[in-house]
């Protein structure tokens, strides 16, 4: 709890223990009598001790022209029943304010704490390996490529690529699974992931501000100022709701006993009956329950979706990713690993050791899985220095300048761009065509494996509501049948580029409903265009590339496709729970303003209405953070 908290529930006890022996004796049920005076002045310690602050707000709301704030519409009330002679009533009401005040900013912490514990990955220092030995140095300054020192127990300050030793890593930071990941030499770990076992030396790959870390904490940090359509709605109905039942109050508590008044009908205690009847109309008009749970519900399934490793952008996200219906998906990286392995090379005039070799050397500047898989299968390492003039295609390959020689590597439409005639492949896998100084070299074979839950998570996807699935790639016709086969997927579409990946998404979104929603999920920095274009963005975050996760909206920060249907799940959640509350909330509302303008309802009921109802709503809101598990995987 924080101090302000802390604070506040010690005023709480110290005017709760004040009033409740007063609200006896005013009462009668105690045989003390004080006098009036003095009981007034007993009264006024509880109210101004738990509620100096929330006069204290009403007065700057005046003074800033925010006349219709919940604290002045509480502070009119209770003023307006301790004049009346209400003093328990009067007094009770603040406190119980407060309490839920307490209440809601415990609830909201609960909910911050579940986003700002990503903060934790953030490292502090970066061991930085140097001519001189170790140094410690800010992560913020240490360069790409530099080789920091790792040991157990401390977090991974930066992302790149283990060097030496092999550790198992704690990445429940990032992709909110608790199971340790084993690492060692080659293989890429992320700045956050925490150094369970073993020393580690690491060559670094990213600066700190593109680190993964940095980007969880910018997405997180952001997620909140982009509003869903719920939380807008709240914004605008409390505009309006609160001005007008503020003037109900009024009218209620002038008009009436004054035309009884004028028309002979007036008797004693006319105008305080009426008066305390507005009070009570004021208290329970106060719009706190939803003003406050609605964006907390919406708060809360972001931290609750952040804590299972998928980040959302914004509650506008959220309420959009709600009613998903159809799907498309990326192959690469997305239903498959990613992980590239050449299995053949076919009607080569040379070797296979120099086809790979030229290849790869054509190749080496870029990270996508393909060409790194070139680079693993050559004979020799590629030395850059012998490449010049690389040119690379979107959707096409590369084309570059080897030894002098014009290479140019990419799939069959390239082929044609460079004036060489491709030799089709009948084996399955993602066909490589090269060209040597614009003469057909033959072509290699890389194959992809499919990831393990990637058929489960389509089975989930038609369970949360799915009711289409597409399959996007721009690898060959062989090899996203081959694919989509696996995972169980009817409809794909092959050889697409860029643009043609978006002319499909285009042509899906025009045929679904206005209700219904299109996600897209990618992760190369060519799905980027598609991402953006989907009514929801979703990149696979661990591989994927800065382009696809800056276009996305959603990050699924472990590359596991079963987390879209679980995102799908929680989200749909959220919202359900958010749409409880306001109907709960407006309900009661307006149940007891009927009440209370006819005199069916007193101050106690007020407070029930009010402070009740906020209470609920927040607890209800709160379950958004819990987000269970999907089941285990059927072996």
């Amino acid at each position: 709890m924080e101090k302000e908290q802390k604070n506040l529930l010690i005023r709480i006890i110290v005017a709760a223990v004040f009033w409740v022996p007063l609200f006896l004796i005013s009462e009668g049920l105690v045989p003390v009598r004080l006098p009036k005076a003095a009981l007034i002045v007993l009264f006024l310690v509880p109210y101004l001790l738990v509620g100096f602050d929330v006069l204290r707000e009403a007065a700057e709301g005046i003074l800033h022209g925010e006349v219709f704030g919940e604290e002045l519409l509480m502070t009119a009330a209770t003023v307006g029943a301790i004049v009346l002679g209400e003093y328990g009533e009067g007094v009770a009401v603040m406190l119980l304010f407060q309490v839920g005040e307490l209440f809601q900013d415990v609830a909201v912490g609960r909910s911050r704490r579940s986003i700002t514990e990503l903060m934790d990955v953030r490292p502090d220092a970066a061991v930085l390996e140097t001519e001189d030995g170790e140094a410690s140095a800010r992560p913020e300054d240490v360069p790409v490529g530099s080789v920091i020192i790792v040991r157990p127990g401390e977090k991974i300050p930066l992302d790149g690529v283990i060097l030496d030793g092999s550790a198992a890593l704690d990445v429940s930071a990032l992709t909110g699974e608790s199971r340790p990941f084993e690492a060692g030499p080659g293989d890429a770990v992320l700045s956050g992931s925490v150094d369970l076992t073993g020393a580690l030396r690491v060559r670094t790959t990213a600066l700190f501000g593109d680190s993964t870390a940095s980007r969880i904490l910018d997405l997180a940090e952001n997620a909140a100022e982009r509003k869903s359509r719920s939380e807008n709605f709240i914004t605008r109905f409390a505009r309006y709701y609160t001005p007008i039942v503020s003037g109900a109050a009024l009218a209620i508590a002038v008009l009436p006993p004054l035309i009884m008044t004028l028309v002979g009908a007036g008797h004693a205690g006319l105008w305080r009956e009426w008066i305390l009847r507005a009070c009570t109309l004021l208290v329970i008009s106060c719009p706190c329950a939803l003003v406050v749970s609605i964006p907390l519900g919406f708060f809360a399934g972001l931290g609750g979706a952040s804590r299972r490793g998928i980040l959302v952008k914004g509650s506008n996200f959220l309420e959009a990713l709600s009613r998903v219906r159809a799907v498309a998906f990326d192959k690469t990286g997305t239903v498959t690993k990613g992980n590239f392995a050449v299995s053949a090379v076919h009607h080569s005039p040379l070797d296979d050791d120099s086809m790979l070799e030229f290849a790869a050397l054509a190749d080496c500047r870029s990270n996508h899985p393909i060409s790194v898989s070139l680079r693993e299968a050559a004979a020799v390492k590629p030395d850059p220095a012998r490449v010049s003039g690389v040119e690379e295609l979107s959707g096409l390959g590369v084309v570059a300048r080897v030894d002098g020689r014009e290479v140019a590597v990419g799939n069959g439409k390239l082929m044609a761009r460079v004036g060489a005639e491709a030799i089709p492949c009948r084996e399955p896998g993602t066909i490589v065509h090269m060209a040597l100084d614009g003469a057909y070299c033959g072509h290699i074979v890389i194959s992809d494996e499919v990831k393990p839950t990637a058929a489960r998570a389509v089975e989930e996807l038609g369970r949360a509501g799915v009711t289409r699935l597409v399959m996007l790639t721009g690898d060959t016709p062989k090899a996203a049948e081959k694919a989509a086969a696996e995972i169980g997927i009817a409809d794909w579409r092959a050889g697409l580029l860029p643009d043609g990946k978006v002319a499909c998404v285009e042509e899906l979104l025009a045929q679904c409903s206005p209700r219904e929603k299109l996600a897209f999920v990618g992760d190369g920095i060519n799905d980027a265009p598609v991402l953006a274009r989907a009514d929801v963005g979703i990149a696979m975050g661990a591989l994927g590339s800065d382009a696809a996760i800056e276009a996305a909206d959603v990050v699924i920060m472990d590359d596991d496709p079963l987390k879209i249907a679980e995102a799908i799940r929680i989200s749909r959640r959220c919202l359900r729970i958010v749409r409880e509350n306001i109907v709960f909330a407006i309900a009661v509302k307006l149940v007891c303003l009927v009440l209370a303008a006819l005199g069916l309802a007193n101050m106690w009921a007020a407070i029930a209405a009010d402070v009740g109802v906020m209470i609920l709503a927040v607890l209800n809101a709160i379950r958004c953070l819990f987000v269970k598990k999907s089941p285990p995987r059927q072996e």
